[in-house]
C-alpha cells in the first residue's frame, strides 16, 4: 500500500483478530534489553515522499495518534513525524525530554537511534537550538547521560545538555495551582518552562513502584526536582509515598504542551519496569500531540501483549494518570477520540485490536 494511502480506524471498524500463536510470539522474558546500536554522526535521515496531511478531516476535538510497524526506529520516527506535519519549529528554542530514568537499555530508557532521529528531524526543520534536559530518578543524570554516550549524540547534531539535578535555586520555578494533589506544589526545570516547544520522548512500560505504567504523562516526573538546592521538601519522597501518585503524575503535566510525542513501542516491558522487566516485541512507532491519546493506545497495547493486573483492570479512560489528565483539560476525554492512522495493512490489523480494546476497557 501506498503511504498516501492511508488507514484511519475508527468506531465501527473492520479488522481481523490475530491469533494467540502470534500473539504469544510477542512475548520473551529478559532482564534486560539488548545493546543499543551505534550512531555515527553522518547516519543520513531516510528520505520520504512528501504526502499530504492526513489528519486533515479528523474533526477538531479528536486526537490522531500514528501507528507504525517498524524495527527502523530511525525510519519510523522520519515517518511518523512527516505523517504528523510536525515541521513548525523556524527559530525555536526546543527542549527534548528523552526517558533517562535510569541507564537501562531500552526500554529503561530512550533508545539513541530515536533521540538522534529526532534532533536530526528538528534541524532540518528550523530549530533555532535544542536542548536535552532530563532528572534520573534511579541514578545521577550525568552519568546516566555518559554512560549511554549522549554528549557525542548532542556534539553531533549542535543540541545542549542538561541535567535537571545539577540546577541551582535559581534553575527552579514553584507551581502551587488550586486542586493539585502536590501537598506542597512541586518545582518545575525552568529550562522547560522558558522553552518555545517540547519534545517529548517515552518508552512503552509498566512500572513497579506505583505508577502503573509510565509512557508519555509520567515522562514528565523527570521535569520535577527532587529537592531544590537550599529547600527541605523532597518531591520524588512526596510523590512516591502518596496513594495519589498517578494523579500527581497528571498534575505536572499543567505546565507545558509537548508539540509532538514519540512512543518507542519497538520493545516494551509488559511487566516490572521502569529500569528492567519481561520484554515484548510489539516493534512499534506511535506518534501525536495528545498525551491522553497516546497514553490510552499505550495502555491498549500493553493489554494487548498481556501485562499486570493493575494495569488489565477496568476502563483504560478510568486509569488514574489518564483519568486525572482528562479532568485537567490535557486531552481527549473519551476512547471514540481517537483516531489510529496507519498506512499498511500490518499497521492496520495491530490498530484495529487496539481500538477494540480502547471501547471495551
Amino acid at each position: 500500500m501506498d503511504r498516501r494511502s492511508f488507514i484511519r480506524v475508527a468506531t465501527p471498524f473492520v479488522g481481523g483478530i490475530i491469533g494467540a500463536k502470534a500473539l504469544s510470539g510477542c512475548r520473551r522474558a529478559l532482564k534486560i534489553v539488548p545493546s543499543m546500536t551505534p550512531i555515527k554522526a553522518d547516519d543520513a535521515i531516510p528520505t520520504l515522499t512528501t504526502i499530504p496531511n492526513p489528519t486533515a478531516t479528523i474533526p477538531s476535538d479528536h486526537a490522531a495518534v500514528f501507528l507504525i510497524k517498524t524495527d527502523d526506529r530511525v525510519e519510523g520516527v522520519w515517518k511518523a513525524l512527516s505523517y504528523l506535519e510536525a515541521h513548525d519549529f523556524q527559530d525555536k528554542k526546543m527542549l527534548v525530554k528523552p526517558n533517562l530514568n535510569s541507564s537501562h537499555d531500552t526500554p529503561g530508557s530512550t533508545h539513541n537511534e530515536i533521540l538522534f532521529a529526532c534532533l536530526r528531524w528538528l534541524n532540518q526543520n528550523g530549530a533555532d537550538s535544542i536542548t536535552i534536559g532530563d532528572r534520573s530518578g534511579m541514578e545521577n543524570t550525568r552519568r546516566v547521560m555518559e554512560k549511554k554516550g549522549l554528549f557525542a549524540i548532542a556534539e553531533s547534531e549542535g543540541a545542549d545538555l542538561i541535567a535537571f539535578d545539577e540546577l541551582d535555586v535559581d534553575g527552579w520555578e514553584h507551581v502551587q495551582f488550586e486542586g493539585t494533589h502536590w501537598p506542597s506544589g512541586f518545582a518545575v526545570a525552568r529550562p522547560v518552562l522558558e522553552a518555545d516547544g517540547i519534545v517529548s520522548l517515552c518508552c512503552l512500560k509498566t512500572h513497579r513502584f506505583g505508577g502503573h505504567f509510565t509512557l508519555s504523562l509520567k515522562n514528565s516526573v523527570g521535569m520535577v526536582a527532587y529537592m531544590v538546592p537550599g529547600e527541605s521538601i523532597e518531591y520524588m519522597s512526596q510523590l512516591h509515598s502518596s496513594e495519589n501518585q498517578r494523579r500527581m503524575i497528571a498534575d505536572i503535566n499543567t505546565t507545558y504542551e509537548p508539540d509532538f510525542i514519540i512512543l518507542d513501542a519497538v520493545d516494551a516491558f509488559t511487566h516490572g519496569g521502569p529500569d528492567t522487566g519481561t520484554l515484548a516485541h510489539p516493534g512499534l512507532i506511535l506518534a501525536g500531540t495528545d498525551r491522553v491519546a497516546i497514553d490510552a493506545v499505550g495502555v491498549a497495547l500493553l493489554r494487548y501483549l498481556g501485562t499486570t493486573d493493575i494495569v488489565e483492570h477496568g476502563r483504560i479512560f478510568e486509569q488514574e494518570q489518564i483519568e486525572r489528565a482528562v479532568s485537567l483539560g490535557l486531552g481527549v476525554d473519551q476512547p471514540e477520540k481517537i483516531d489510529l492512522i496507519t498506512d499498511d495493512p500490518e499497521s492496520n490489523q495491530i490498530a484495529n485490536e487496539l481500538r477494540s480494546i480502547l471501547l471495551e476497557g
